[in-house]
């Protein structure tokens, strides 16, 4: 069985699915309404050329789209307030803001930020998951070959440069145990979701 046979039909063309730890099997078992919310997301989502040649500053039009469609779903922003011990003395140790979070699944969308993001973001699932807050944590990115395919040709190349957040390096960070015990999911936007609007 192919991963993609628990997404919508067309999903494998929008969208490159990784998981870890049977990711897939959880959100579809434990979370369902939660896994069909954000397929129906995703499904709604283009990659349109408008977005792309947009001026940067602030948050893009491109995580607009999916975590404002979240929220109006009922997802949230959320950051947690954790904290450790030692000795009797308590260090508060907050996590960082999750882009989007319904019930214990939590979504981060990177689309183009420094790769130092993949690292807080595994960080923060891995260590919500070990505290028995979350049970999956999901990462919407973006798969290395827009580079090549989209965004060269649109010359907004050196705007999407290599070191910002896309997949190629965003797996080594996953392999290497990033995420800890988190289950992990990650889905990459492919070209083939892009849209020569205006």
């Amino acid at each position: 069985m192919s991963v993609y046979d628990h997404f919508p039909d067309g999903f494998s063309e929008k969208y490159d699915v990784r998981e870890w730890r049977h990711a897939i099997a959880i959100l579809q078992g434990d979370f369902r309404k939660q896994f069909d919310e954000m397929c129906q997301v995703l499904q709604a989502f283009e990659l349109r050329k408008s977005n792309i040649v947009a001026g940067g500053g602030g948050k893009s039009n491109i995580s607009g789209f999916i975590d404002g469609s979240l929220y109006d779903l009922g997802w949230n922003e959320k950051s947690f307030d954790t904290a450790i011990i030692v000795d009797g003395v308590q260090h508060e140790t907050p996590t960082h803001k999750i882009d989007c979070v319904s019930e214990r699944v939590a979504l981060d969308i990177e689309w183009n930020n420094k790769t130092e993001f993949y690292d807080r973001d595994l960080n923060n699932f891995r260590m919500l998951h070990s505290l028995n807050v979350i049970s999956v944590g999901i990462i919407v990115t973006r798969t290395s070959e827009l580079q090549t395919e989209v965004f060269n040709p649109l010359g907004v190349g050196k705007k999407y440069g290599a070191s910002t957040t896309h997949l190629n390096k965003l797996i080594p960070k996953v392999e290497g145990g990033g995420a800890g015990g988190c289950p992990l999911l990650v889905i990459s936007i492919k070209p083939g979701a892009y849209v020569d609007n205006r």
